[in-house]
């Protein structure tokens, strides 16, 4: 199960003449901190998986799900000019918190877990879809951050149309054969730099969104 909240944005535009900006430079920073235990955020790192002692909030009693993991992403966004080039960072921030995240006691197992992480993956793998997207939009100098942003809203809605297809597919994780086609699925996607199999020509395991 997952629950999202809305992300933020920062750009910060050089106060600089328009007409000199030619090129436009975009960068992308993924956001990796070391795992504070302290924190209340954990960012998501591809060698630090999901534990169960991360869940620190209360359990619902009722509701369909056994946990909850609380996943979204967010970017920040600062420009510099140089020369005749708009250089674009956008630092790239995919987090799982930790105190509206929670497990009931009678389900902490390793394969609801494995569940658990498969939604934090799904955020992520959608954020490597939005790095594509901005890749392969044309930005100009006059309405940069607003394209930015608008495709950072696509690709909120396409977050939250795929978590909610791998709730349905897998039964909230009681279907483990389907659990292990999205897990599959979704390493593929990974591995592709957020390309999916089906994008490559061939679809191994059906669609995603409601059928």
């Amino acid at each position: 199960m997952f629950l999202l909240p809305f992300g933020q944005t920062k750009t910060h535009m050089p106060p600089a003449p328009p007409h000199k900006i030619i090129h436009i430079q975009l960068e992308f920073e993924d956001r990796e901190n070391e795992d504070d235990p302290d924190s209340d955020t954990l960012f998501y790192s591809n060698t630090r998986r999901l534990r169960w002692d991360d869940f620190k909030g209360v359990p619902s009693p009722a509701g369909p799900s056994a946990a909850v993991s609380y996943t979204s992403f967010s970017y920040e966004g600062a420009s510099t000019l140089s020369h005749d080039t708009l250089k674009i960072k956008l630092i790239m921030q995919v987090f799982f918190i930790k105190s509206a995240s929670w497990v009931r006691n009678d389900a902490r197992d390793n394969y609801a877990l494995m569940h658990e992480q498969l939604h934090f993956d799904i955020t992520r793998l959608v954020v490597e879809r939005f790095k594509q997207k901005l890749r392969q939009t044309a930005l100009n100098r006059d309405d940069y951050d607003s394209v930015i942003q608008y495709q950072y809203l696509q690709s909120f809605q396409e977050m939250n149309r795929m978590q909610y297809a791998f709730d349905r597919d897998t039964h909230h994780g009681n279907n483990m054969a389907a659990q292990v086609r999205w897990r599959d699925k979704v390493n593929l996607g990974l591995k592709n730099k957020g390309v999916m199999p089906e994008e490559l020509g061939y679809d191994l395991f059906g669609n995603f969104g409601p059928q």
